[in-house]
């Protein structure tokens, strides 16, 4: 089992390696930056906080500060709570996402095999037909709801 995961753990660090490139450049070929204001920032504070942000350096070595920031755990401040960085709210809210995440599987597991035995137990009826259709709609929505969230 240990092996299972750490091969499942392993074979996704590609995938997590596209997506931090991807979405890394997709957000520096976006018109505009992250200073652009409805009003114009004094010449001398925008190269300030260009120089704050590595955005005064090419893009290449941003991106290198980038990696080596996330491998890190540093993601940089909170944009909405000044006084916190993106690490200390993620450390903040685990322990009640772990919670919630675990209420959630207990209740599904649960939930599940009290309906897969008894469509089991009546095999081929309409509670068969119901109970497998509904699971196989249901299925999606986990998956929907994670992308939209």
């Amino acid at each position: 089992m240990l092996r299972f995961i750490t091969v499942r753990l392993l074979s996704s660090l590609p995938t997590i390696f596209i997506v931090l490139t991807l979405s890394f450049f997709m957000i520096r070929i976006a018109p505009g930056g992250p200073f652009n204001l409805e009003r114009p920032l004094d010449p001398a504070v925008l190269a300030n906080m260009k120089a704050v942000y590595n955005l005064d350096q090419p893009v290449w070595l941003q991106y290198l500060y980038y990696i080596g920031n996330v491998l890190r755990g540093d993601f940089g401040p909170s944009y909405i709570y000044k006084d916190y960085t993106v690490a200390e709210l993620i450390l903040q809210a685990l322990p009640y996402s772990i919670v919630l995440g675990l209420w959630a599987l207990s209740i599904a597991v649960i939930g599940g095999v009290i309906m897969g035995v008894y469509a089991a137990l009546r095999q081929n009826s309409w509670v068969d037909y119901i109970l497998t259709t509904g699971a196989n709609w249901a299925e999606p929505i986990g998956e929907f709801r994670l992308v939209v969230d």
